[in-house]
């Protein structure tokens, strides 16, 4: 995925560093998890990869795939899957593809999402209330017509980190039906106690959370992760870039504990010892974007890349994934 400021559209987000990241050795081939625009797709194939396979669970971003990547598809470097990223390792083992050399995650809302006033993600500009990455599923004013108050309060709360989520909740059951993004929008800012001049909408807390919670974003996130441990050969890099503190806490937490970097223990908290052998070395240092970077498109401005190496360990089984948490 990529994000756009209000000048040129899609530009992926700390595109140099992810390549850098990727370490691209020419014909390797390498998972775009996130295909979006096709930003980090063109910057692979630039680099020198044989082949990228693309994955998006919108329909809209593989549909303008072939206009965007027109030689890359054509050529058969350039494979495209409507599917989610967590679904990678069995997409690929069902097209023959095998282990893979690097993958490249952008978690979160594109910009041709955020772009688009009848996707219903952003509040800037008048829509339907709908924020489904797949367009399946309840939309988001199914969701908030529907919900009890409490169930609201949580999810603003869990994932918005909206400190007035009770107010937040109370305001939109007293408002249904909502239908339009502006609408909500305009009840939130009430309810938040917004004032003009302000550095952050609470608009955006509470759009944030409902987008994270309609297409379980956080859940697809951890077992995404998991899947790129199981589809990534012995010295294939991962790179992640995450847009907020939920999302980049789960990347950090997984590469800390797939990399044998737990904590130490203390007499108050003993260490857990774990069978499983690290799957991940390297772990980098987090990036995060330059100045003129932030200055050309402003969306980057919260963005972390993390990224690290596979070992040639097998990968933990799924019931460790609770020891992930």
């Amino acid at each position: 995925m990529t994000r756009a400021s209000s000048g040129p559209r899609h530009l992926p987000v700390l595109v140099d560093e992810v390549v850098q990241a990727l370490a691209i050795a020419r014909g390797e081939t390498l998972v775009d998890g996130t295909f979006g625009a096709g930003g980090y797709t063109r910057a692979m194939l630039a680099a020198g990869a044989g082949r990228v396979i693309g994955f998006d669970r919108d329909p809209d971003a593989i549909a303008q795939g072939p206009t965007l990547v027109p030689d890359a598809i054509s050529t058969g470097r350039l494979t495209l899957v409507e599917e989610r990223f967590s679904q990678m390792d069995r997409v690929l083992a069902e097209r023959g593809i095998g282990l893979v050399d690097g993958i490249a995650l952008d978690i979160g809302v594109s910009s041709m999402q955020l772009d688009r006033a009848d996707r219903g993600f952003s509040f800037q500009a008048d829509g339907p209330l709908d924020m489904r990455m797949s367009k399946s599923g309840l939309t988001a004013a199914e969701f908030l017509n529907q919900a009890d108050e409490a169930e609201i309060a949580r999810i603003l709360k869990d994932y918005g980190e909206e400190p007035r989520a009770r107010a937040v909740a109370r305001a939109i059951a007293a408002a249904r039906p909502i239908e339009r993004t502006t609408e909500l929008a305009a009840i939130v800012r009430r309810a938040a106690g917004f004032r003009p001049g302000q550095r952050t909408d609470p608009a955006t807390r509470t759009f944030q959370a409902i987008r994270i919670h309609l297409n379980a974003e956080l859940d697809e996130l951890e077992d995404g992760l998991a899947a790129a441990e199981r589809s990534l050969k012995p010295g294939g890099r991962l790179a992640v870039v995450t847009f907020h503190s939920l999302e980049d806490r789960i990347v950090k937490r997984f590469l800390r504990t797939r990399s044998g970097a737990t904590p130490a223990g203390s007499r108050h908290r003993p260490v857990l010892t774990d069978p499983d052998q690290p799957t991940f070395e390297r772990v980098a240092r987090p990036v995060v974007p330059s100045e003129r970077e932030t200055a050309a498109n402003p969306r980057a401005r919260s963005a972390r890349l993390r990224s690290a190496v596979r070992t040639s360990a097998p990968a933990w089984a799924p019931a460790s994934k609770g020891r992930d948490q």
